[in-house]
């Protein structure tokens, strides 16, 4: 996988899509027919139907407004009068300008005139005038969050003769922006914010004893890719950092001291020869066991390796250090005595799609005629991103009938190279 590129992107959102409505205006209308056409084009909505609302919901609210790309406002006649959504809407606009470049808020007029929101005039100004309890600051962030808003590039209801064709040009623009959006940043890189997180949480741990951590799966899935990306963002923070791929494949040819060569000449910083890890001076000992590094030890298979790398117990790492291996071999890491094991699961159907098709039709959805024949490979690479990547762009210039029989041609007699990736 590419690393240096990949490595440079930001996680992936979790929600495509957040709405934010007036339920009591268009709940059971023009929302939810806005839902339904966002859900058929397999684009990840998060919305809230629930009309009870609580501190537990606003946090579930807040973490979800966090997790969104693109989020459509439907404003509409009563929306101003309810505080629920002028603070979601404070809270968008707060996200939009700490992430300008990754997050999108397109403004839907639903029967309401667009200056009226602009301006606060009409029912919006009727409504803010009777939350004066609420005090000149917070009213005043309703108004700002308004105005810059309604001041976007969106969507005016009085302009389409029927609700379909507004929901028709809008799910248009929202697959447009995703298309920009994911288009490089899924090619190279297709990290969930779940495995992000769950990474980037356990290197955050304070404690100054060395910690280590195994993420786990099956080839092809996307280890290195989110290793690499933990990398890059954390690797600044320590004293020495290395990242070693191909551990194993590179061992094999060049041998084990050559790999610990690498490693101990990238933390130290200079050409170290020394012939077997079992023989280090006391001096270089001292050196590593004074540095707080970080390790990325990729594609680890044999438990030995790991061992003579890092050491058993890992106790030739300075206090605080943080290593993170990479492997296919789950027993790598519990026979290492390694702190924590993450496993990296299968893409689910939708993300497949959308990463298969990135590379075979240079957008998120397939091309009209080939959804089908898409699902069907998707289908055969069980979710795995890097089958994925190479099955999307050995079939981007063929024609349908070669995709047919492409496909054929691998459920008989399988390609050497996916089936390398699925082992």
């Amino acid at each position: 996988m590419a690393m240096a590129s990949s490595s440079s992107s930001p996680p992936l959102k979790k929600h495509d899509v957040f709405i934010s409505f007036r339920g009591e205006d268009t709940r059971t209308n023009f929302t939810s027919f806005l839902h339904a056409a966002l859900c058929k084009n397999h684009i990840e909505t998060y919305i809230d139907y629930r009309i009870e609302k609580g501190e537990e919901v606003w946090e579930e609210l807040e973490r979800a407004i966090k997790a969104s790309a693109l989020f459509l406002v439907v404003f509409s006649e009563n929306y101003a009068s309810s505080t629920w959504c002028l603070n979601e809407l404070v809270e968008i606009m707060k996200c939009k300008k700490n992430d300008e470049d990754n997050v999108v808020v397109i403004p839907v007029f639903y029967r309401i005139e667009p200056s009226h929101v602009r301006k606060q005039t009409g029912s919006y100004h009727t409504a803010l005038a009777k939350q004066k309890k609420q005090g000149k600051d917070k009213i005043q962030r309703w108004k700002n969050a308004l105005f810059e808003v309604a001041n976007l590039s969106g969507f005016d209801s009085s302009t389409y003769r029927t609700e379909s064709d507004l929901i028709g040009d809008i799910i248009k623009a929202v697959l447009q922006k995703l298309n920009q959006k994911y288009t490089n940043e899924l090619r190279c890189l297709f990290i969930p914010d779940e495995d992000y997180s769950s990474i980037e949480s356990f290197l955050k741990d304070d404690s100054r004893e060395v910690r280590t951590i195994g993420i786990w799966g099956m080839g092809g899935i996307g280890k290195t890719t989110l290793a690499a990306a933990i990398f890059q963002k954390v690797s600044s923070r320590y004293e020495g950092s290395c990242f070693l791929e191909n551990v194993t494949e590179e061992s094999k040819r060049h041998g084990l001291s050559y790999t610990y060569n690498r490693l101990l000449s990238k933390l130290l910083g200079e050409d170290l020869h020394i012939e077997t890890p079992k023989v280090i001076s006391s001096m270089v000992m001292k050196r590593l066991k004074r540095m707080k590094a970080f390790i990325v030890l990729d594609d680890v298979r044999i438990l030995e390796l790991l061992n003579n790398l890092i050491g058993a117990g890992h106790d030739c790492l300075g206090a605080g250090s943080r290593v993170i291996v990479t492997t296919r071999d789950k027993y790598v890491l519990t026979g290492g005595g390694i702190d924590e094991i993450h496993e990296v699961e299968k893409m689910n159907s939708q993300n497949s799609i959308r990463l298969f098709s990135l590379n075979a039709f240079n957008k998120i959805l397939p091309n009209e005629g080939y959804e089908e024949i898409s699902n069907n490979v998707v289908s055969y690479t069980e979710g795995n991103p890097l089958a994925l990547k190479v099955l999307g762009s050995f079939l981007r210039t063929k024609s349908k009938k070669e995709w047919n029989s492409a496909l054929n041609k691998l459920k008989k007699i399988p390609n050497a190279e996916i089936q390398k990736i699925l082992e």
